[in-house]
């Protein structure tokens, strides 16, 4: 059976799922502005990492457990809530007046911060795991390893989220300067951390 029907399908549906606005989209964002290019790259590559490790672990059906068993999904979840309440009110309390690449000594860790961030936010959020499983089997042809598919379809998803996210760095490097002031730089923190902790409250909250 031609497989080109059901990547073209899953390549449109994952692609309104990419652009539409959320957590990782407001990450990027903010790295982009408050860090700098190097450091939203870097949120980006972490936001990958995570989504492959979802696909990874689907892929050796790791991902089912998260649907059959409500303890494993209890357990990430809670862990995902308090990593991002963490995260957004760290920056809602202690926001910052310039960006990490002003002060050269922070670059560094800076930058592992940044793909840190990224790389946890996804891991630690099941409902991505929950996702590849009951999505990405719907756009696997018949005859098709449905695992290993699965894991390829997961790896298109990563490239069409990496591209968007170099569309929005690309976009937001411009207006970098003007972004970059004390005042936009404190807003974005608290901005940012307010959907963190919106996030957080809706992923404790969140019904299987």
């Amino acid at each position: 059976m031609a497989i080109i029907p059901f990547l073209l399908a899953f390549c449109a549906a994952a692609m309104l799922l990419t652009i539409t606005p959320g957590l990782d989209t407001a990450m990027v964002l903010r790295s982009a502005v408050a860090g700098g290019p190097r450091q939203a790259i870097l949120t980006a590559i972490g936001i990958a990492g995570g989504c492959l490790a979802w696909g990874t672990a689907v892929a050796f059906g790791l991902g089912v457990v998260l649907t059959a068993s409500t303890l494993a999904y209890t357990i990430v979840k809670w862990a995902g809530a308090a990593y991002l309440l963490w995260l957004g009110a760290k920056l809602l309390l202690h926001p910052r007046d310039v960006a990490d690449d002003a002060v050269p000594t922070v670059v560094a860790v800076g930058d592992g911060e940044a793909l840190r961030r990224g790389f946890l936010t996804n891991l630690l959020n099941p409902k991505i795991g929950v996702f590849y499983v009951t999505f990405l089997p719907q756009f696997v042809p018949a005859g098709y390893d449905v695992a290993l598919f699965s894991f390829a379809l997961a790896c298109i998803h990563v490239v069409l989220g990496t591209a968007w996210f170099a569309l929005l760095i690309a976009v937001t490097a411009p207006l970098n300067r003007q972004l970059r002031k004390p005042k936009v730089v404190r807003t974005l923190d608290r901005m940012t951390g307010g959907i963190f902790v919106a996030f957080g409250v809706k992923l404790a909250l969140s019904a299987r």
